[in-house]
């Protein structure tokens, strides 16, 4: 059976006779226009999901872009924090507040840096010896050693991303 007599059919098991329906045109216009419609909800349903779908990616990305900057400053974070235990809790409780505040500014400006096209490593050492100078009585040469060491570091988890 086709379209057209599955419709008269229907039509006739409702209760309504061949009389009533003006010619089997109508029911091919009724017919096309159902289709129309379904066809114009598929659409604007695809476009709902295509829209949720791009701003879906475009969410993630930016949320990936900062949980990416997030996970690489926390890795910063370690570097710095890398054989300092003994030293860290011999300090007093006032120095280590400030040690740790600092260290934590200190890891934000390096992975400012680290976003920059060209990586300055004479800049990176600079703030890592500077934060390392806070500690009180702190050996010159071993804050020198300290820093290039954890710049080298810094600079591989760059180069790793």
């Amino acid at each position: 059976m086709t379209e057209k007599q599955n419709a008269i059919e229907n039509i006739k098991s409702v209760g309504e006779t061949k009389e009533n329906i003006e010619s089997e045109d109508n029911i091919e216009k009724q017919i096309e226009r159902g289709r129309e419609k379904v066809l114009d909800i598929i659409k604007e349903k695809r476009e709902t999901v295509n829209d949720s779908i791009s701003q879906t990616s475009v969410a993630q990305a930016i949320g990936g872009q900062a949980t990416e900057q997030k996970q690489q400053t926390k890795k910063i974070e370690c570097v710095l924090e890398d054989r300092l235990d003994e030293i860290y809790l011999k300090m007093p409780e006032s120095m280590k507040h400030k040690f740790k505040y600092e260290g934590e500014k200190t890891a934000a400006k390096i992975n400012q840096l680290l976003n920059k096209t060209k990586i300055n490593i004479k800049k990176i050492v600079n703030l890592i010896r500077k934060w390392l100078l806070i500690i009180p009585g702190v050996n010159v040469f071993f804050l020198e050693q300290e820093a290039k060491i954890k710049a080298d570091e810094i600079v591989k988890i760059k180069l790793e991303n």
